[in-house]
């Protein structure tokens, strides 16, 4: 199992797939502690490895399905499992969470259509929501999905961390605009006692910066 993670952490596809194809049954193993094989692939940004071993058979749960992006996969745990939309994986993450994160629109949407709460936080130390992933994440349509779905443009994460701060901070000026559009409030303050401008200003984007100055006055 721990070569497997390894390759996986890697990124070597052929040396994923030929510890599975001599190991099968590490296809449904998972470690004692830590993620998942297929987690591990996404999480260390080689999503394309976790597909890999589902197409050589590894059967992905809820949590794995909607961060890889694998919508049938997803419509058949729900259909199941109606109440799994909004169950919480070991790591404290949410299908939805997961699929704004990493990207994926239509699964985000089927979660949405099913009923996924856009404004539960994540049961661990970050305590994301939704949109902080998908502002994280610089999805900007995925974002504007969960607005419109009610999500709250200034809930805050963990050292009082809005979505505006993220945005500002990775020099996203449409996703700064869809915020404030929704009602972003530019003068929200982190813990440390820093403003969207503040972060935008120390991540280099000066304009950005000055802007977010000007609304927050």
């Amino acid at each position: 199992m721990e070569d497997l993670l390894n390759h996986l952490r890697t990124g070597n596809l052929d040396a994923a797939l030929a510890s599975v194809r001599a190991h099968p049954s590490l296809l449904h193993a998972r470690p004692a502690q830590g993620p998942s094989p297929l987690l591990t692939s996404v999480y260390y940004g080689h999503a394309e490895l976790g597909r890999a071993l589902v197409a050589e058979g590894a059967v992905p749960d809820l949590f794995e399905a909607s961060a890889l992006g694998l919508p049938d996969h997803v419509q058949a745990h729900l259909d199941a499992h109606p109440d799994s939309v909004n169950a919480y994986g070991a790591d404290g993450f949410q299908p939805l969470g997961l699929a704004c994160f990493f990207g994926h629109a239509a699964v985000a949407g089927l979660l949405l259509a099913r009923g996924a709460d856009v404004n539960s936080p994540s049961r661990n130390a970050q305590q994301v929501r939704p949109l902080h992933s998908a502002v994280a994440g610089g999805h900007l349509e995925i974002s504007r999905a969960l607005l419109d779905h009610g999500a709250d443009v200034n809930a805050v994460q963990e050292g009082r961390f809005t979505p505006l701060h993220s945005a500002a901070q990775n020099g996203q000026p449409q996703m700064v605009t869809l915020l404030l559009n929704a009602g972003a409030d530019p003068a929200a303050r982190t813990a440390e006692g820093l403003t969207p401008a503040d972060h935008a200003r120390r991540a280099g984007y000066e304009t950005l910066a000055l802007d977010l100055d000007a609304r927050a006055r």
